[in-house]
Parts: C-alpha cells; structure tokens; sequence
C-alpha cells in the first residue's frame, strides 16, 4: 500500500469525503444541512477566446508534443527546496525553463536589494487608482527584475472581521472598492509582464482553522450564493475581467467543501460563470485529495508535497514524487482512468498559455536569488547574484506612505506643525524607534517579520519582504527639524512603559507625538511567542504595548498631544480619543521602508515633501467590538467549525447603517487641512436605450478640467510605464440610443428614467437568505462565459457629475465617493460604494468630476436565475466624502 493510499484512508475514515464521479456532495454538520456545494462537472476547457486566443493556441500547439512525464512538471511543484517560494518543474528537451512562484502582495520575499513597500491595505486607504497601479507596475518590476514568472498577488480577501490577521495584505471591506484596487493592481503588475496571482479564493477570512497541510479541523465558511457574488466574489470577477493569470484557492471550506476541490466555485463560477481562462493553483498544502481537486478544475499543485512536515520535503522530480496528492500518484489517476488526460492537458495549456500571454517566451530574466539563503553560493553552488531591482521606487513608495495616512482628527487645526513654532518637542513610544534586532530580525528569533519590535511598517507572515532599511518616525523628524532649527529640543522616550519619564518629557514640551501600533499577520506564527499570544487574527482590537496607557500619560502631561497609530486595522479609540490634549490623530497603516518619511511629510508643513491629507477609511472604526457584524471564531469542539456569514451582504459599514449603529469613524472617513464644498449634480444616460442583462465593476473617470489620482506632485518619474487612472476612454464603445439628462442640486428630488429591456428589468427574486450555493446549476457544466462575466455588465448605463471646489486655503485632494440606494424591492443594504475619485483642487479652484456606473453598478444577483438583474424602481445617488458625510441628492429609475 502506497503512502498516498495511507493519507486516502486516514483521511476518509476522519470525514466523509465529496465523491465528483458519483454526484454526492460533502456533507454538512446536524444543524447546518442546508450549507452544502452542489458538484459541477466537468471541468470546462479554456475557450481561448478574445486576447486569450493567440497564447491559448500556442499553448495547445505545445501541450501537444509533450509526454504525461512531462505535463506533470507543469502541474506539479518540486516542494520547498527551489530557488523560490514554489517552482515548477522544467521540460529539459523543450527548453521550457518552469515557473518561478514568489510572494508577496508588497515585495518579493526572501531576496535582498528589494523593496518594501507599503501594504495592499495603505494602498486602499489613498482611493487613488494612478498610485494603486503604480505600485503593481514597481512590485511587478521588481520581481521581473529577479527572474519571477508568477508574483503570489494580489490578495483581496473582504476583512469580514476586523481583527482578522491578514485584513492588512488586501484592500479593505467594501468589495467595489477591492475590485477597483485589485483590477488596478493587476494591471500594473502585468503590464510588466508578470504573471499576477489573485488571493484566495474564496471565504478566507480568519486564520484560526484555516487549514493547511492536512490541519484538521477546517472551519466551512458557509456563504448564500447573493452574497458570494454580490461581495466575496466581486473582487475576483474584476480580476478576471481585468485579465489577471493565475488564481490561488484557499486553505478553508466554502460550505462544506475545501476550496482547492470546491467544482461549484471553480468549474461553476470562476471557469464558467466568470469565464476564466488562466491557471488556478493551490495555496502552499492546502489540497486534502488528489482526484477530487483535478476533477473539481485545479490546474496547479504549490509546493508539490502533501504537507509541512509530512514525508520527504525535497522530491525535486514531481513525475516521480511520492509524497505528492499529485505527481507520480496524477500519472497513476490518469492510467487507472480517475482523470481523463484531457483534464491534464487543459491544465498545462492555460498555464502555458498565460506564460506565452505575458511574453515570458522572449527574453525573459532567469531566476537570480534563492529564497534559501541571502549567501552568493549554497552547497557550492550559485544562487544569489545580488542583482539591485529597487530602482527609485523608494520616491513612490514614501509618496504612497503619505498619501495613505488618514488624518481622523485635528482640533484647533493644530496640524501641520512648523518647525519654527517649535521649541521643544517629545517623541513617545517604541513605535517611533528602530528595531533593536535590525528591521528583519527579531529578538525572539522568530522569522517572517514575528514580532512587534520598533516601528511597525508591515504585519507578518508569507506576505512581507525584507525591508533594504527602515526610516522609523524618531529619526526622520529628527532630521527634519534640524535641517532647520538645530536648536530645537528634541527628546525621544521610546519605553512604552516608564511613565516617569515620559510625565518628564510631555510637560516641558510645546509638541508631543505619541506612535503606538497594532499588528498581527499569519496563523504559522504566534505573536507574542507565549500561550496568550496573537495566533495570526488578533486576540482584540485595543493597541499594543499598553498604547492606551501610554496616549493618556502623555496626554494628561502635555496639552498638545498628536497620536500616529501604525495599525493593522480598525483599533478602539474610546478611552482617549475625547481626551481634551488629543489634539490630532493620524492613522498611518503600515506604510513600509519609507515610514518616518512618509509621517513627516504629513505632520510638517515645511517638509520639502509636505502633503495634506487625504486619504480615507477602507474600513469602519466601532465604538466597541461588538458592534461589528462578525468576529473570529476562536475556539470550537467541533471537527469541522461553522463559520456562517449570517450577516449576508450587510458587511462593514453597510451593517453599521442597516442597523442604526453610531461608528466613531465611519467608512470612507478621513479629514484634510483644507475644506471642500460640492454643487451640481447631474445625472446622465450613457448606454444603450434597451438591452438584456450582462457582468463586473465600476469605473471612475474625471473630466478634461479635472484630475483623477493624480498626486500633488505630478507624474511618477520612477515607473517605466505611465500609469493611467481608470477613465471614461476605458469604457467599451456605446451603441447610439435615446439619451436625456437631468441636473440637481443638493436638495431637488427630480427623477431620472431609464428604460433597459425586459429581462434586465424584469423583478428579481432577491431573497436576503439565499441558500447556500444550492440554488446554483444542476450538477453539470454550463456554457462558457466571457471574462468576468457577461460582457454587457461591464458597459455604462450612467454618468454623475458634480463640482468639487477647495472652499479651504490650502491645496489638496479631495476623494469624492458615490454611493447608491436600492430599490427596497432589491433587498440591499442602504447604501453601497458605486464609484469614487481622487481630485487635487488648489485653493479656491473648482473641477468637474464625473463617475461612471456600469449595468453591473445598478444589479443585484438573482439566486434563482442565476443572473445579475436590475431591480425596478428608484434609486438614490448619494455624493459624499464619506459613507456618512453626504453632500448631493438624486435620483433615477430604472
């Protein structure tokens, strides 16, 4: 008896397993019966369509003239003991050189002379599309430029719970403006030519129980198909739309079935529904089963081996590995006929096809470092070349630290300061100082970025990179306030808990700025290394390091008080936000290398680099805990946890308003040093007079007088490649149509008619409590859709304009969001994100903004057609500066 057959039983005796060959699907818990995946087969074949349709030829042409020895080096890692994070086999006799995987979401990990760049979630946090994608075009050159095919990003997972550990890799809790930066990302990062990853796919959205290397208990997250495609999938739909490579499916159970061999999700939806045409791989163990995931439409097994830890680690052939769900055990499947070759062959020709898509056939770098080791040689051999890929990317990467940081408070417009008003100022905090072990090491010793020392510029776990050097706040404003005054007082208290001395300093100072920090990362580590400590998701939502303690300390000492919070994610403010010396609070991320920097050039009017902020919240900051929809589930004596999402699509601040709950700071919040005012709204027709429904996301465009994500300091001089805002030239040409419009003020009601044909009106079947995915298609494949969805969903129905004017003194950018009330037949929250811009505004100047909504902007998905419907009825536009902040009115019916 084989190994692999061992794992087969040990596995089938702990759980019943789903069977794809006979129909049956995995079966729920008493009490949860009516959370089950229904089965899709078979897995459909890449269409080859549109600007796939050259590189999926070339690559079928390929896959032809290969052996089964062969396609299984496409298929099948060589486990962790590559050059990268995950690699591929080669084809020797074809020159095929194999696929280079690598993380992260903010750099490429494990290599030196790179850079570390701020956070996917800081990303969010600026609402500017041009610096989205700039910083997938400077990661993307980066891994380019060390020889990565496939960069492990970028993850869009909903930060569903607020102390979820992973929240800050990805983009935030609202899934319009995930889908933006994800589509945004994606595109800068393959116009590089690098294969980009979407991450993961689908539910992931805690670490305890996540799964992984046979890690039994998995938790199931049991979503109803309304609000998988109105929230969890609608970041992923943009991806594809947007043409990403590859997909990642994740670790947990998406109502009952591990998402690697989930068919439903992967045949059904991402294949079919979404069309998608590139590879899906697994995350790194994540697969329970061999045959289940092949059928079920997984194209790609990272690393190779069965789990961390379990049997030989370093197989470096997969045709022959044994210790591999795939492998050597695939070959057998496909002999004994539990997968048809076909299945095999369509594996490696979409991986082969998004290899010839990206143009890595021609020229591309070869592998240059080795995730194993910063050393020149290993075992005599040579791995690393030192190749220096950071370029000038520090410009951009300090330009988004500042443009990401929200300014959450400023009483008596005590920011920006001069340093000429200073005479004294105090530091507080160890966030405000280097690391002791150095900014990539610990004290603990634990790798992977595992602790909380110093200034916190990323969270831990697979999603970092090594910092080349870290700029902490005590030093950069150091050195700022001397390069004008080198006789200010400048005294920094960097122990969180000696209260003495930071009494002592507060009260003689004019200044005090307080760094206090939240972090949390991957399951795999624990931080604190203790019993008690951070299991990835955070155990609260309070600050580290007694970082309250240290607030009112420091505030009931000094009357001008000024809070930089490097954080996660949301953090509970109540026990000093009121407190009458918090003059200011800036909420900074994890802005990466160029931190203190970045900070400076927010807190300081007179750095050469000054920026006013305006960045805003991606998330809402509660009051209390228990004011958030859902939580981690910590603990459970059950063998399979139930994680149901029973709040639907009433995530984030969609809950906060669905059920009347005051946020300290509402999503989409954040303040500037100037003022803003907004008039004249006007709504327009843009799209076809009649037509039937379609699929994916919204676009935001400014006018010619206007400037959409454009920062203060004009074009990015470190990019290779321009990086254009989404604009109204990205839309798909209009059909000619009957065409009106309609101009409102802040207080008119006038209503806007439109008339779309009779099955994209027609009244949808919007139950809140959609079962399941169970009122999915039978258990058969369906048609092939085009990417992203039906392409119509993508064309725009509508355009909003208004005016923004800086009613302020100083220049800016305002970031303007739409939001859109639904029809109340529709069943949707109050309001949802439809669309937002990033306008820079000199003092007195006004422009015109314009936001388009596509017909997806203005559907709801019907569970029982399984389609995007728009609902009949009136809708409202809502023109703000936050969630809650709402300056114009309309409305239209449709």
């Amino acid at each position: 008896m084989t190994r692999l057959t061992l794992f087969s039983l040990t596995l089938l005796s702990a759980r019943a397993l789903c069977d794809l060959t006979t129909g049956i699907p995995d079966a729920a818990p008493p009490g949860f019966e009516e959370w089950t995946s229904p089965i899709v087969v078979p897995a459909p074949q890449v269409k080859g369509t549109a600007d796939w349709a050259s590189a999926v030829q070339r690559a079928r042409t390929f896959v032809q003239g290969l052996t089964l020895e062969e396609k299984i080096n496409v298929t099948t890692g060589i486990d962790i003991f590559g050059r990268c994070v995950g690699n591929t086999g080669t084809i020797p006799r074809l020159n095929w050189p194999g696929l280079c995987l690598e993380d992260s979401p903010l750099g490429v990990r494990f290599a030196d002379f790179v850079s570390a760049g701020p956070a996917g979630i800081n990303a969010a946090t600026t609402w500017d599309v041009d610096l989205i994608k700039a910083r997938g075009i400077a990661m993307a050159q980066e891994h380019r430029g060390k020889g990565v095919n496939v960069a492990l990003g970028p993850m869009t997972n909903m930060g569903r719970v607020a102390a979820a550990g992973r929240n800050w890799e990805g983009f935030g809790a609202d899934p319009f403006l995930s889908g933006v930066a994800t589509a945004a990302t994606i595109e800068g990062m393959q116009s590089v030519g690098v294969m980009a990853t979407v991450k993961h796919f689908i539910g992931n959205e805690q670490e305890h129980f996540r799964g992984g290397s046979e890690g039994f208990p998995i938790y199931s997250s049991n979503i109803d198909d309304k609000t998988l495609h109105e929230v969890y999938l609608w970041p992923f739909a943009e991806a594809v739309k947007a043409g990403v490579a590859s997909v990642m499916c994740s670790y947990n159970l998406i109502n009952q079935t591990q998402a690697c061999q989930n068919s439903k999700l992967i045949n059904g939806v991402l294949k079919e529904e979404l069309g998608f045409q590139g590879f899906i791989m697994s995350d790194w163990a994540a697969m329970i089963n061999g045959v289940q995931p092949a059928l079920a439409g997984l194209d790609m097994n990272m690393p190779g081996f069965v789990g961390y830890g379990i049997g030989n680690q370093n197989e470096s052939d997969p045709p022959t590995a044994t210790n591999s769900w795939w492998g050597a055990a695939l070959i057998e499947m496909v002999n004994n006929g539990s997968v048809p070759i076909s299945r095999v062959d369509d594996m490696v020709t979409r991986t082969i096809a998004a290899w010839y898509k990206l143009g890595q056939d021609k020229n591309y770098p070869p592998v240059s470092f080795s995730q194993l080791t910063e050393e020149t040689f290993l075992d005599g051999v040579l791995v690393n070349e030192h190749i220096n890929v950071q370029g000038d990317h520090y410009k951009l990467i300090r330009q988004i630290g500042a443009a990401s940081t929200i300014l959450l408070k400023n009483a008596a417009s005590t920011l920006p300061l001069s340093v000429k008003k200073i005479n004294r100022i105090g530091i507080f905090g160890s966030d405000a100082g280097p690391h002791p072990a150095g900014p990539n090491a610990c004290t603990t010793g634990q790798g992977d970025h595992g602790c909380d020392e110093g200034t916190l510029a990323m969270g831990w776990g697979s999603g970092t990179a090594s910092f080349p050097y870290l700029v902490d706040p005590l030093a950069a404003i150091t050195s700022h306030i001397q390069s004008i005054d080198p006789t200010v007082v400048i005294e920094g208290v960097l122990d969180d808990f000696n209260s003495a001395a930071q009494t002592s300093v507060a009260s003689l100072a004019d200044v005090c700025i307080v760094f206090v920090n939240a972090d949390s990362g991957e399951g795999y580590i624990t931080v604190p290394n203790t019993p008690d400590g951070n299991a990835g998701d955070r155990n609260n939502l309070t600050l580290w390091h007694s970082g309250d303690e240290l607030i009112t300390t420091v505030a009931d000492a000094c009357e001008n008080t000024v809070v930089v919070q490097h954080v996660v994610g949301p953090v509970l403010v109540e026990g000093w936000i009121d407190h009458p010396n918090v003059k200011a609070v800036l909420h900074a991320g994890l802005p990466g290398q160029e931190s203190g920097n970045s900070i400076v050039d927010v807190l300081f009017a007179d750095s050469p680099q000054a920026m006013n902020p305006s960045a805003r919240l991606p998330y809402t900051i509660a009051k209390q805990r228990e004011d958030y929809p859902a939580d981690v589930l910590y603990t459970s004596d059950s063998s399979m946890p139930q994680i149901t999402y029973d709040e639907g699509v009433d995530i984030d601040y969609r809950w906060f308003d669905s059920k009347g709950i005051a946020p300290r700071f509402e999503f989409g919040f954040g303040l500037s040093y100037s003022t803003f005012g907004y008039s004249g709204l006007h709504i327009s027709h843009t799209g076809p007079a009649r037509r039937s429904v379609a699929a994916v996301s919204s676009v935001v465009s400014i006018q010619p007088t206007a400037t959409s994500g454009v920062s203060a300091s004009g074009s990015l001089p470190t990019l290779s490649h321009p990086a254009s805002s989404i604009s109204a030239s990205a839309l798909p040409p209009h059909s000619a149509s009957g065409s009106f419009s309609i101009s409102l003020n802040a207080t008119s009601t006038s209503i806007v008619s439109l008339s779309l044909s009779a099955s994209a009106s027609a009244s949808a079947s919007v139950s809140s409590n959609g079962t399941a995915t169970g009122s999915a298609p039978p258990a058969a494949s369906s048609p092939i859709g085009d990417s992203g969805g039906p392409a119509a969903l993508y064309n725009a129905v509508l355009s909003v304009t208004f005016q923004v004017r800086n009613t302020g003194s100083a220049a800016g950018h305002e970031v303007s969001q739409l939001y859109l009330g639904f029809p109340q037949s529709a069943g949707q929250p109050p309001k949802v994100l439809r669309g937002f811009a990033r306008t820079m505004l000199n003092a007195g100047q006004s422009k015109s903004v314009t936001i388009s909504l596509r017909e997806k902007d203005v559907s709801v998905w019907d569970v029982v057609s399984q389609k995007w419907v728009v609902p009949k009825g009136s809708f409202k536009v809502m023109v703000g500066s936050s969630s809650r902040n709402i300056h114009l009115q309309g409305s239209f019916n449709l």
